[in-house]
């Protein structure tokens, strides 16, 4: 939805993210799948190969507020895309909420706001 405001590496650090936290359950749903594809589509990296960076070299790389707010709004979207928010993902999405220095209101806010968006898209699809 906004990651067209990422900086260029900010974009690749972005997808080498959604994807470690795609498959940190050890399964890459088909909704999740459709999602990364969606993602570099929207980001214009549809022939980018996933080069498995470390987690901490890739939240370093988002400095701005604005930034660190984009990519804890799309993994939301990411790890609900199954309806299921699985126990690693969560921890994922923890430690991703502490490293940008995210309050926990501030982060309830962003599920919420998924969650609200999530499902008048079900609503809509109908």
């Amino acid at each position: 939805m906004f990651l067209e405001e990422l900086l260029p590496e900010e974009r690749v650090a972005f997808i080498e993210l959604a994807a470690l936290i795609a498959g940190v359950d050890g399964n890459l749903s088909v909704y999740e799948n459709s999602i990364l594809e969606k993602y570099k589509k929207e980001m214009d990296l549809k022939n980018y190969q996933i080069k498995g960076w470390a987690m901490e070299d890739i939240l370093n790389t988002f400095q701005t507020k604005r930034a660190k707010t984009i990519v804890l709004t799309e993994l939301f979207q990411l790890v609900f895309s199954d309806g299921i928010l699985h126990e690693q993902e969560n921890m994922c999405i923890r430690q991703i909420k502490k490293h940008f220095g995210f309050d926990e209101k501030e982060f309830q806010s962003f599920k919420d706001w998924v969650d609200k968006i999530k499902e008048l898209s079900n609503e809509w699809g109908k």
